[in-house]
This record gives C-alpha cells, structure tokens and sequence, in this order.
C-alpha cells in the first residue's frame, strides 16, 4: 500500500535489528561482465584521516564515483548490465526509454548510443539544463515533463519502447531488479580495496535501488551497518521507514537533483525495511558544507555524492564507536 505524508516525524529512523537479516548475494556474473567492458577500471577508494579525526572514528574512505565507465555518476554500471540482458533478445534497432533527474537517463542514453540503439529519455522540470544538455550530447531524445520524478516516470511508462527504468512496481521487476544487479559491482569492489569489514557505509537514496544493491551485498555474509541518505525536502524513504509502509511524499527543490524522488522502488522496498540500519534526512546547507569540505580534501563530489558526508555528520553521535567507515560519493561535481 502506497499512502502520501507531509510531515517527517523526525528527521532519522533507527533499527540495530537490521544487522541479523540476510538475503541472497547478487550473481558474480556481473562482476565479470563490467571487467570485460574496454573502459572499465574500479573506482578510487580515498582514505581522508582529517575527516576521520573530525567524527572520532579510526578509518574513513570515500568511495570516489566521479568517473566511471567515462561517466560522472555510479549508474552506467545499472545500464549496462541491464541494457545487455534486455540487448539478448532483441531484434533489430530499439528504443530505451527511461526517466531521470540527471545521471542514470544520461548512462542509458551513452549505453544505447554505443549499442548502435536509440534513446528516449523523460526529465522532471526541475532538472538543470546542464545535465540535460549532457543527455542531448548523447544523442538521446529528451522530453521535459512539467512535474516531478515521477510524474517522469509515468510519462516513460507510457511512451513505449524498452523501458530501462531503476525503479520497479508490480509487473515492472526484472529490469530494475538487472539495474540493482550492475550496482553490486561498486560493492565488490570496496571489498577488494579494504583490508577488512568496514564497520557502516553511508549511503544516497533516491528511490532506493542503489541502497537495495548495497544491502544484497552486505547482508548476504556481513553485521556492516547501513545508513541511508535523503534530502530533507524528499524523504520518501525515511517516511516509509517511519510508517512501516511504502509512502510517497511531496518533493520540494533541492541542489541533490539525483535524490529528488517522491516514492520509493517497491521492488527495493523489502530490502530497505528489512536491511537498513538507519535513515537520517539532511539539508541543503549541510550537504552544501559537505560538498565544500570534501573539494578541499581533493574529492570533487557533487551534492548527491556529498550527501554521504553530511549524513553522517548528522547522526554521528549516535553510532558509539567506529573503527572504519565508507561514504559512498555516487557523483562528481556538474
């Protein structure tokens, strides 16, 4: 059941259970897949000890997204895994039709153009016309939808073509379900680059299908404690936490264009109520000085990337003591 809300009750939700739950790992195909991709190569994982020293805590990383597979953001890793299944049974030239607020429609359009395939690609009004001139760079079609995320996402729905959408409903599972898939290789990956279990890893959430791809991993084999990000102007997860059930809320303007999502992915939904250890809803002006202080260290995150930073920030003196920790960057900076 899906209800609206207008309130946040509070601005972070808690649940320490969330440790003991575990679901399946993700196939280890993908891994494989994203290595064979000619402009693969893993991502930074970046040691900031001045940061570590500011929040108490042994070891802090960030987890540096800002160029990956040629890309500014995280999500060519989502659309490449799922444009190649989608790519098995295709015949002849399709479409990939999408909605965005900015980098997973501009991902889709670079995986369809370099396929030799076409993009149409759906954007809320809100969006800056920087990233939507990227997606034009593409050589997608981009049509300005006068609402919000997912005022975008129904028009994509009923545009027809190949939908590559990374939110899900029911009878729309299996693509996000690929896209959550792709994601995991970013998880592999920090395993790979630390010496140990990071103790949490904060997380950026929009409509949630990055986090359930950071909750597979982790909790198919680990006690890691996973916090989740949201601009306080769109919690929709934070709220659904809260109500116990899937919520969509109203979205406001915020500079986390990428996180600007009124209702969570309801294929994501159980692993966000069963997974996550935390949400915490954070500001503008905090994830502002997240975005500076992180340029000054020589991590160039844009403000969905920052949000990590600025998150922990916020809940820091409820999380006792930490020995290491992962802040997930999912953007550069525009």
């Amino acid at each position: 059941m899906i209800h609206a809300t207008r309130t946040l009750s509070s601005m972070k939700f808690s649940r320490p259970a969330a440790r003991s739950w575990r679901c399946p790992p993700a196939p280890a195909e993908v891994r494989d897949f994203h290595a064979g991709l000619p402009d693969y190569a893993p991502t930074p994982l970046t040691e900031l000890p001045s940061l570590a020293a500011e929040l108490g805590i042994g070891r802090l990383f960030v987890k540096d997204e800002s160029s990956r597979l040629g890309l500014p953001a995280f999500k060519a890793l989502g659309a490449s895994w799922a444009i190649h299944r989608l790519l098995k049974d295709a015949n002849g030239q399709v479409t990939f039709t999408t909605a965005t607020d900015g980098n997973h429609g501009r991902a889709v359009a670079r995986l369809a153009r370099l396929n030799g395939h076409r993009a149409h690609v759906f954007v809320p009004d809100t969006v800056p016309a920087l990233a939507i001139d990227a997606i034009r760079r593409e050589n997608a079609q981009v049509t300005v939808v006068d609402g919000t995320y997912d005022d975008a996402v129904a028009q994509a729905a009923r545009a027809g073509g190949v939908l590559v959408q990374d939110m899900g409903w029911p009878g729309y599972e299996q693509v996000p379900a690929w896209i959550v898939e792709g994601y995991g290789t970013l998880c592999h990956e920090i395993d790979e680059q630390l010496p140990s279990e990071p103790d949490l890893v904060v997380i950026p959430v929009g409509v949630g299908s990055f986090a359930q791809a950071v909750i597979t991993h982790y909790r198919s084999y680990s006690g890691t404690r996973l916090l989740a990000v949201e601009p306080d102007t769109a919690a929709c997860v934070l709220q659904s936490l809260q109500a116990g059930e899937l919520t969509t809320v109203p979205t406001g303007d915020t500079i986390m264009a990428g996180l600007n999502c009124g209702t969570p992915s309801a294929t994501s939904w159980p692993y966000l109520s069963n997974g996550l250890d935390g949400a915490v809803a954070i500001s503008d002006d905090d994830c502002t000085k997240a975005v500076e202080d992180l340029h000054a260290l020589g991590v160039h995150s844009g403000p969905c990337g920052a949000a990590s930073l600025a998150g922990l920030r916020a809940v820091r003196a409820d999380l006792g003591d930490l020995d290491t920790v992962v802040l997930i960057s999912t953007e550069g900076r525009p």
